[in-house]
């Protein structure tokens, strides 16, 4: 069995629903989706998608070697701290350019203004 599969069975189980219940979310046969969850076929990202929106997890976390933290809700935790994170890069961003212009206006002064007591 490969992490990916295991990672699905992992979060099956947590959620305590049997194979024939996930086959019938994802529309497919349950034969389709053990072989999913055995490894013994290979998903591709539109299913892993699916299956992560279903569980209610990032596509990372089903593919990642950490599966025994999977928590279900964690999708919507990782999308609310990639929206603040991208915000904090914003900040970072203007402060940057106020640092630049100042270091501009700095540059550009006379040596008497940057160096008063000089």
């Amino acid at each position: 069995m490969n992490i990916i599969g295991t990672n699905i069975r992992l979060l099956r189980q947590k959620n305590g629903w049997s194979q024939a219940e996930v086959a019938k979310f994802l529309k497919i046969s349950t034969p389709a989706f053990s072989k999913i969850e055995t490894g013994v076929t290979d998903i591709n990202v539109s299913r892993l998608d699916q299956i992560s929106r279903l569980f209610q997890v990032s596509c990372i976390e089903i593919i990642s070697r950490e599966g025994n933290n999977l928590q279900p809700g964690t999708f919507v935790e990782v999308t609310v701290l990639k929206d603040r994170l991208a915000m904090k890069e914003q900040e970072i961003t203007k402060l940057q350019k106020k640092i630049i212009d100042l270091y501009e206006e700095y540059r550009s002064a006379p040596a008497s203004k940057r160096f008063p007591h000089g």
